[in-house]
């Protein structure tokens, strides 16, 4: 698997998402899918972090490590797709969560 910056994947995703004929929701939905995956994500940290008493589900630690790295895509590819539609440019999060909570903690 290639290594991608942040921008190169988010050109590939919204690419692959025009030509699936996806990138056409609303950012509306949109967030209902990011809400979706955010359950996800959810379901697989607790699989990691207190089990799930599940007949039907018998997870290696690899499985369950497999589907965390997964779900986190998902959210991170969501958000990715938030970011083109608003034209918010996704490296600059970091910067401005960063710039927020120094100043909210008083840090430099």
């Amino acid at each position: 698997m290639d290594k991608m910056n942040l921008k190169q994947h988010q050109e590939w995703l919204v690419d692959f998402y025009k030509k699936r004929d996806w990138y056409k929701y609303s950012s509306f939905i949109r967030l209902n899918f990011l809400t979706e995956e955010v359950g996800e994500l959810s379901r697989a940290i607790r699989a990691i972090e207190i089990g799930r008493d599940h007949p039907g589900e018998h997870e290696t630690k690899g499985e369950r490590e497999y589907n965390l790295h997964e779900e986190l895509a998902d959210v991170m590819d969501q958000v990715l797709i938030l970011c083109d539609k608003y034209e918010v440019d996704p490296d600059s999060l970091m910067a401005f969560s960063e710039k927020k909570l120094k100043k909210r903690f008083n840090e430099k």
